[in-house]
């Protein structure tokens, strides 16, 4: 099977040939090419590049086209802050709650770092074509605002002033919806709905189904893709039933029992997930095999699995050989029919 033919038959939960990789080291490119993090992010041609020959080096099921969260902040007048060993940070909250009343959202035919995401996408898209899924993500309306406002300012709208609360939703969606369809106009072939404030962790579950989960259904619902709602480590099986009732079509699972979140989910939404990116940092050979197998032994039977980390992105840290055996562990312990497993 290709890649896409792969994902789409387990999402359809069927077994395909193998259980799907999503394999996410938005980061190591800069590191195959010689380059900086900032450097490397500062020109499309170098994360087609880099993306490239990571399929070629591990084998996976993808390509990301998204390159960091703060360029959603940047687009809002805020700013990037870069670092040599991790993720690009959003810089100071750009908003304040008195601009909201007349906010507008931003276009993104302005935004010269929006349209570098663009420009790589459809560079990848021309690469692999349909064979290999290339992967777009929007950050969402409900969680925007901790960029936007800074997470107090974000908390103390929400409680004390839902009037504007409910107006940033509305602008913020009409944001979140043409950035998406902007992706999957220049070649991303599904959207990452990402929503960390939605996990129970965060915020209580009640004002994410006042706020959140409304914005979430009508923006999932226009995305001209398959969605995928990802709480960025944050568990997923208490909020479950609001996340499926989304539309999406998949779900990331956090730090939780990947086995029971199988089985809430079989044969209504594709679980992603959930290996620990902060520890395989550590990980030897017998720790990722390990990991491995017990991700797949606890939820690839049947399909609707995808195996991949829990936050969207692998750690810097993290070694490229240490990528190599787990891209080898899948082929090796993740072909249908499967020999064991409790999935």
């Amino acid at each position: 099977m290709t890649s896409m033919e792969r994902i789409l038959t387990t999402a359809s939960h069927r077994e395909p040939d193998r259980v799907p990789l999503l394999l996410l080291p938005t980061l190591h490119g800069a590191r195959e090419l010689g380059l900086t993090i900032e450097h490397y992010f500062s020109k499309a041609e170098h994360v087609v590049k880099g993306q490239l020959r990571m399929l070629e080096r591990y084998g996976h099921d993808c390509v990301c086209g998204y390159f960091h969260v703060a360029l959603e902040a940047e687009a809002w007048g805020g700013c990037t802050i870069f670092r040599e060993d991790g993720p690009p940070n959003a810089g100071p909250p750009p908003l304040t709650a008195e601009a909201i009343a007349s906010l507008q959202p931003p276009r993104i035919a302005d935004q010269p770092g929006l349209r570098r995401v663009l420009e790589a996408q459809g560079a990848l898209r021309r690469a692999v074509g349909d064979a290999v899924p290339v992967l777009g993500a929007v950050i969402s309306p409900f969680s925007l605002p901790v960029l936007q406002l800074g997470f107090e300012g974000y908390l103390d709208l929400m409680f004390d002033r839902p009037e504007l609360m409910q107006r940033l939703m509305e602008v913020n969606s009409a944001f979140c919806l043409e950035w998406a369809n902007a992706q999957v106009a220049a070649g991303a072939h599904a959207i990452s709905y990402v929503d960390p404030l939605a996990s129970s962790l965060l915020v209580d579950p009640a004002l994410y189904r006042r706020f959140g989960n409304p914005v979430a259904k009508k923006v999932i619902a226009a995305i001209a893709a398959p969605t995928a709602v990802h709480l960025a480590s944050g568990p997923c099986l208490a909020l479950l039933e609001d996340l499926i009732d989304t539309g999406t079509g998949m779900v990331g699972v956090g730090e939780e029992d990947l086995a029971t979140v199988k089985e809430a989910c079989r044969g209504r939404i594709t679980v992603v997930g959930n290996l620990n990116g902060i520890r395989m940092r550590s990980w030897d050979e017998a720790a990722t095999l390990a990991a491995v197998k017990g991700a797949i032994d606890a939820a690839a039977s049947g399909g609707g699995f995808i195996l991949s980390d829990q936050h969207g992105e692998i750690p810097w840290q993290v070694p490229e050989t240490t990528l190599t055996v787990l891209a080898d562990a899948v082929r090796e312990y993740g072909r249908y029919p499967l020999t064991g497993g409790r999935g």
